[in-house]
């Protein structure tokens, strides 16, 4: 492990962290609100341990794969440990494990609140929750890459270690200047956003703050009733549409940027998110006309839903805990499965899933005709060995803290073996809300603090998709090379 190389790294990522913390207070003068330390001293904490650190210098700058994984997993606990006192200091949420874990939540972009009236808090503050989740959704060293000049060999290693997928390909030849371009289409989107709900009606506080959770497909709203406080039609349309684009490979949109209109189209992955999409959205609004909701009312609600749980953004225009048990199931299927690998939902990825599923295929053609040999593709191209099983280990490995984090949260006395599921599953998911008494109209504050470091940990392990967390705990990490 090359010690300086990783201080120094987080030094400047602690630097940027503290600089970013600023924007809350701009938002506070504009309000004339008085918190200003809420936000002055987590920044002046974050310089503290920025500027003196960024003076170690390395003799070696060439990133290998365990300092990779160590910057960015360090970087995200500790952004997530500070991130949480604004929440202190401004004793909205005065426990700090219950603030650290709405911090957590809002980095990794999960959308799990212990926040009952949202509404009540102030302007600055409630700002800070919904940029924790459009800072987390590209990721604090993605940005890192872009702004800060690259002089360090192997950065490739820190943007695999934060993006999400079971593979992260550069559009360009540069890793900075792909940091850029990503950034470029996270932003630009978002503006795009949050013009059309300005335009559509909405406070434009309201609006920038939807926007931010809708591209991180964080969740986190500025009301008690998640989007369903707007009552518009128009509002969920253009977010459910937007939630779906969130979800998709930023890789097709670049395609569609450089005029590869066909090869951005005919893309295996999106192909097979729409379709999830279609069934899924058909599926629930068939089971809501049997239970007795008219057929615009169950498409609507059905539409939303689907694409706020599939893109793992948790948003809700409806209490779908009070849905039949068959369209839960389905919620809880998509949980699972989550968006497309490179974009900013959560989940296994539609790209795993489907390398799963072609994989298990091929295995029982082989029980059937053991000489015969085949290929595995995905996206046209064969896929090696070691991708395949990269996909079936990460899997196993995320099955298991699954089930994990499920029996210790059972150990909280709910009594119900549902909450305790939804409750793990959505936090390593990063989908936001579960389902029981954990629903969309519901929250974590019941949970006790064992449970809510648990969880919290889980939400990170989802976030950088398991290895960057679990490596921190490995001997062999830091041993000196």
């Amino acid at each position: 492990m090359n010690y300086k190389l990783v201080i120094n790294i987080l030094a400047k990522t602690f630097v940027i962290s503290g600089l970013i913390m600023l924007v809350p207070i701009i938002v506070a003068l504009i309000y004339g609100e008085s918190i200003y330390f809420s936000f002055i001293i987590p920044s002046i904490v974050f310089l503290a341990l920025g500027v003196p650190l960024s003076y170690i210098r390395p003799v070696e700058k060439t990133i290998y794969a365990r300092e990779g994984f160590a910057i960015v997993a360090l970087a995200w606990v500790f952004l997530s440990l500070i991130g949480a006192l604004p929440y202190v200091i401004s004793g909205e949420i005065p426990n700090y494990v219950d603030a650290l874990f709405e911090s957590v939540s809002g980095f990794t972009t999960t959308g799990s609140s212990v926040v009952a009236d949202i509404e009540s808090w102030s302007k600055s503050l409630t700002f800070w929750r919904s940029f924790t989740n459009f800072i987390g959704g590209m990721g604090v060293l993605v940005f890192f890459l872009a702004v800060i000049p690259a002089n360090n060999q192997g950065s490739i290693y820190i943007f695999r270690a934060e993006s999400p997928g079971p593979t992260a390909s550069k559009f360009v030849s540069r890793m900075k200047n792909t940091a850029i371009i990503l950034y470029a289409i996270y932003i630009g989107l978002t503006v795009i956003l949050t013009l059309m709900l300005f335009f559509g009606g909405v406070d434009f506080f309201d609006a920038i703050c939807q926007a931010f959770a809708t591209a991180a497909t964080g969740g986190f709203s500025t009301k008690n009733a998640s989007i369903a406080a707007f009552d518009s039609v128009y509002v969920e349309i253009v977010i459910a549409v937007f939630m779906l684009l969130y979800g998709v490979n930023f890789n097709v949109f670049y395609l569609i940027l450089i005029g590869k209109f066909k090869k951005a189209f005919c893309s295996e992955e999106l192909r097979i998110y729409i379709i999830i999409l279609f069934v899924a959205t058909v599926a629930i609004t068939v089971d809501l006309l049997i239970a007795g909701i008219q057929f615009g009312e169950s498409l609507r609600y059905s539409f939303f839903q689907v694409t706020s749980i599939s893109s793992t953004t948790g948003f809700s225009t409806a209490d779908f805990g009070t849905w039949p048990s068959f369209s839960h199931g389905i919620l809880l299927f998509l949980m699972i499965i989550g968006a497309c690998g490179g974009s900013t939902g959560g989940g296994l990825k539609v790209s795993r899933i489907t390398i799963l599923f072609k994989s298990g295929a091929t295995d029982l053609k082989k029980m059937l005709k053991p000489r015969s040999v085949h290929r595995i593709k995905f996206e046209g191209e064969p896929l090696d060995e070691d991708t395949i099983h990269n996909v079936r280990t990460y899997f196993i490995i995320w099955v298991m803290l699954f089930v994990l984090g499920t029996l210790i949260v059972a150990t909280d006395s709910f009594g119900d073996i549902l909450t305790d599921i939804t409750a793990s599953l959505t936090c390593i998911g990063n989908v936001g809300p579960g389902l029981s008494l954990i629903g969309p109209s519901l929250n974590f504050a019941a949970f006790n603090p064992l449970s809510k470091i648990v969880l919290s940990l889980l939400m990170l392990i989802g976030r950088l998709e398991i290895f960057p967390i679990l490596l921190l705990f490995g001997v062999r990490t830091w041993k000196r090379t």
